[in-house]
């Protein structure tokens, strides 16, 4: 009788723990062997670890599961269960993920650091509270007018087929406010578009230029940085609460240190990247002070039509314009007095 007991209490551990495991199945378009990849897997196998083999992941990388529409679907019908993705992929689900994506609103990156020390915490609750659990944003970085011939001005950019991405509403109302018809493509598309002619102009980092292959064609990057872009690592919220308390817990610690070395690490791939694609020939062009100041006077009476259309909440915009100014104050403060 004792026997049958231990018996069935042996099945009935051994099925809970069965029962507790779980394999999160995340698709990306980084590709196997970037620095993305290689950390995030490392971050797995700790989480693994540490859980005792109750979380694992399983990366589909290379853009296998198809662009950010279809991933966020497989993900609604639970064939997925969490991705990491450009931020605009998931503007549809929190638009106010876009935030940092507005035109030319940052100057310089120490600009963007101090913002996001101030905002990042509250663009993840939100997340959250959509129904998406992130650990943190990867940098991707300043994106720059890409192109097979050279664009010094608005004009310039005028007369080029620009592409825009296919979820990013507010490149695309960016573009309609200068008097663009944007081709809006799927990422994994971009490079077809090139090599075909379909466009010929492209805003993107100097890391992805090289990553997807666009340093292939592109010829010119117009040295005057239009946005800034960065990554998300989620997981559908309803399959991470399907793991106890303490797992949650060391998954969340364990992403957010990796997700901050992958940000950290993505700067210092930019400044490498520029360095690359000065080596192969692309040339960057100087843009002069009165262009620079057009495109941010016409930016800045695009802005309530880009943040209304896009969905953004005014009230964090007015607050990221609140830390600018503040950061901005800071540093002329500094500029002069190091003068005197």
């Amino acid at each position: 009788m004792i026997k049958q007991i231990a018996g069935i209490l042996t099945i009935f551990i051994l099925s809970y723990g069965l029962v507790q495991a779980l394999t999160f199945k995340i698709a990306t378009l980084s590709t196997d062997g970037s620095v993305w990849m290689e950390k995030m897997r490392a971050g797995a196998k700790e989480i693994n670890e540490k859980t005792d083999k109750r979380v694992n992941f399983k990366f589909y990388p290379g853009g296998v599961m198809g662009g950010d529409k279809n991933v966020l679907r497989k993900i609604k019908f639970g064939q997925l269960h969490g991705a990491a993705m450009p931020n605009s992929g998931v503007a549809g689900v929190y638009p106010d993920i876009q935030l940092y994506n507005l035109i030319v609103k940052f100057q310089t990156l120490s600009e963007i650091d101090y913002v996001r020390e101030k905002m990042d915490a509250q663009l993840l609750v939100g997340l959250e509270e959509k129904g998406l659990v992130a650990f943190g944003f990867s940098e991707i970085g300043l994106a720059y007018t890409m192109s097979t011939q050279p664009v010094h001005n608005i004009t310039d950019l005028q007369q080029q087929k620009s592409w825009a991405p296919d979820s990013n509403k507010i490149a695309i109302q960016a573009y309609k406010a200068l008097s663009i018809s944007p081709i809006p493509l799927p990422l994994r598309d971009v490079l077809m578009g090139l090599q075909t002619g379909m466009i010929n102009s492209v805003a993107g980092t100097p890391t992805g230029a090289i990553a997807l292959q666009w340093h292939t064609k592109i010829k010119y990057v117009t040295d005057s940085p239009l946005s800034y872009i960065f990554g998300v690592f989620f997981l559908d919220k309803k399959d991470f609460n399907k793991i106890s308390d303490k797992d949650q817990q060391i998954v969340r610690a364990v992403m957010a240190k990796t997700i901050k070395a992958v940000d950290q690490q993505s700067r210092q791939d930019n400044i490498n990247a520029v360095l690359a694609l000065k080596k192969v020939g692309v040339e960057f062009l100087a843009v002069e002070d009165a262009t620079a100041s057009e495109l941010k006077r016409m930016m800045e009476l695009a802005n309530q039509d880009i943040i209304s259309k896009s969905g953004l909440s005014m009230s964090l915009v007015e607050l990221l314009d609140q830390h600018l100014a503040t950061f901005r104050s800071k540093a002329e403060k500094i500029n002069v007095s190091g003068s005197n």
